[in-house]
C-alpha cells in the first residue's frame, strides 16, 4: 500500500468514529463550519473526548473481529449514545467539570 491509501484508510475509519458521535465526517463538519479551524474533535465536550477515546479501542477490537464497516458504525453509535448518557448524569463528570471551568478562569 502507498502512503496515500494508508491515509484514505485511516481516515475513513476515523470518520466511523466521528459520525458514530457526533453523526457527521470530518468533510460534513467543515463544509457546515467553514469560519472553524481544525476538527470537530477540536470543538468536543469534556464528555464527547472521553467517548471518542473509549470508541477508539472498541472500534479497534471491532475491526480485529472482522466486522464489516456499516455494523461497526451502527455498533459503535449505539455505545456513543449510552455512554454519552451515563457520562453526562455521573457525578464524577460534573466534578471534573467544575474543576475544569475553575482552572480555565485563572
Amino acid at each position: 500500500m502507498t502512503k496515500r491509501q494508508i491515509g484514505f484508510i485511516y481516515a475513513n475509519e476515523a470518520d466511523v468514529l466521528n459520525v458514530a458521535l457526533f453523526g457527521l465526517t470530518a468533510k460534513e463538519f467543515k463544509l457546515q463550519n467553514p469560519d472553524k479551524k481544525g476538527n470537530q474533535r477540536d470543538y468536543a465536550t469534556i464528555e464527547q473526548n472521553i467517548i471518542i477515546a473509549s470508541l477508539e479501542s472498541s472500534h479497534v477490537l471491532l475491526i480485529r473481529q472482522g466486522m464489516e464497516q456499516s455494523e461497526r458504525l451502527k455498533t459503535l453509535r449505539v455505545v456513543a449514545v449510552e455512554q454519552l448518557s451515563l457520562i453526562i448524569s455521573s457525578r464524577a463528570t460534573q466534578k471534573i467539570k467544575k474543576i475544569s471551568r475553575r482552572r480555565c478562569r485563572r
